[in-house]
């Protein structure tokens, strides 16, 4: 996988762009000036990423995602992983029928609602997932492949299914493994 050059990054006009930050050459991004960028943060090939969006610290977007953050935006916590194909919304259109839908129709046709979509810290999303507009995925969630999210989600549990449903609680050592690798990388640096 190539990624763009520091260069390349700092000219697509970015808000924030985080030490170690990596983005595919072959992403196509939209409204880079409404997007944050944490460190060690990465996006992979084929991932269309548009309006604002803040990825934390080693938040990974994984090939083929689709995040769009619209003016409400999307929120991905630190050491945050999305698998591939994973489709994240912070707007949607009305499909009641009392309202047009898509970009082609003027605005006064149209209701489109934009809620943010805030995944917490140490989640990971399934490959195909969907995640709906107004979501909050409560840190150390894990969520299996295909699911569908339409609700919030409390943190430290796996969910799974369309509509997604809690399996069981999920472990926390990973946070023990995040202090000793903070730690090393504070070393590092020094």
């Amino acid at each position: 996988m190539a990624f763009l050059s520091e260069k390349a990054l700092r000219e697509l006009g970015f808000s924030q762009v985080g030490k170690n930050a990596k983005i595919s050459d072959k992403a196509s991004i939209y409204g880079a000036e409404n997007m944050r960028l944490g460190d060690n943060c990465r996006i992979d090939d084929f991932c269309v990423v548009s309006g604002r969006v803040v990825m934390g610290r080693n938040a990974h977007l994984s090939p083929l995602c689709l995040i769009n953050g619209g003016t409400a935006g999307v929120f991905l916590g630190d050491f945050t992983g999305i698998s591939y194909g994973v489709k994240v919304f912070a707007h949607t259109d009305d499909y009641s029928g009392e309202a047009m839908i898509g970009p082609t129709v003027p605005k006064e046709y149209t209701q489109v609602s934009a809620a943010a979509v805030k995944i917490g810290r140490h989640v990971v999303i399934g490959a195909g997932s969907i995640i709906g507009s107004g979501v909050n995925i409560g840190d150390g969630a894990a969520i299996g492949a295909a699911a569908l999210v339409l609700k919030s989600l409390d943190g430290w549990a796996v969910y799974v299914g369309n509509p997604a449903r809690k399996l069981r609680d999920r472990k926390r050592n990973l946070l023990e493994l995040e202090r000793e690798y903070l730690a090393k990388e504070n070393q590092r640096g020094q």
